[in-house]
């Protein structure tokens, strides 16, 4: 599976085409769809371009998403740092009415366990984001783990060598503890194309978008998120 990870945390500055609004991450989706990606993973912004979790952002956003790409599996952020911040984004997540198909949940932030609860008792999937083997032990130990949708092994190390070996450890230690859920490995920046030619010499899940960098494998800055999605497939052919 390919997912697109449209925006994450980023700026306008980081890359013109860098979809914000409804609008624009609709348009976005749609094109990336028709690039070869199956999944949307986005960050939603308020009407001033932050990120935002509040249920009046969240709903028009799924809504104009959804329109454009029906019955794509379409995923969000809970990332501890978007406003409110902290344990307080919890109360906006219990608010929603609007709810995505799935969530990304980072095992590194404190209300981790909570979070994944509160998801799965609104009926969310949860991606399980672990960055490390640290992350990894605390996983292997919720009582949710198995409830999960999958894993999503997310290497920020910059060093290939480094992220490679955080990357074996994290493997090792969901081997061990018999965890069968499907993974979706990716890189970030200098790392994103080496771990998504991981992923797919190891028969895992992908992502490839403007959230993990903006350079195609030749090097050269791509057009949009179509661009990044057309150039993982035709890696993958």
């Amino acid at each position: 599976m390919l997912q697109a990870c449209l925006n994450g945390g980023r700026k306008r500055d980081f890359h013109p085409a860098l979809p914000l609004s409804a609008d624009e991450l609709a348009a976005d989706a749609r094109a990336v769809i028709a690039a070869g990606a199956e999944q949307i993973h986005l960050h939603v912004r308020s009407a001033d371009g932050r990120e935002s979790l509040h249920p009046d952002d969240v709903a028009p956003t799924l809504a104009a998403v959804r329109a454009a790409v029906p019955g794509v599996p379409l995923g969000l952020s809970t990332g501890w740092w978007i406003p409110p911040r902290g344990r307080a984004r919890q109360d906006q997540i219990r608010a929603w009415r609007a709810l995505p198909d799935y969530v990304s949940i980072n095992l590194i932030e404190e209300d981790s366990t909570e979070v994944i609860e509160l998801a799965l008792a609104k009926g969310i999937g949860v991606e399980a984001g672990i960055w490390s083997p640290a992350d990894a032990e605390k996983f292997v130990a919720d009582r949710n783990a198995g409830r999960c949708l999958r894993v999503l092994i997310e290497i920020n190390e910059q060093d290939l060598a480094v992220g490679m070996e955080a990357c074996r450890g994290i493997t090792a230690i969901l081997d061990r503890a018999g965890i069968r859920l499907p993974r979706l490995l990716h890189g970030l920046d200098a790392t994103m194309w080496d771990f998504y030619r991981a992923a797919l010499t190891s028969g895992l899940d992908g992502r490839i978008g403007l959230e993990d960098g903006k350079h195609l494998p030749t090097g050269a800055v791509a057009e949009d998120n179509a661009a990044l999605i057309r150039a993982a497939r035709t890696l993958a052919a």
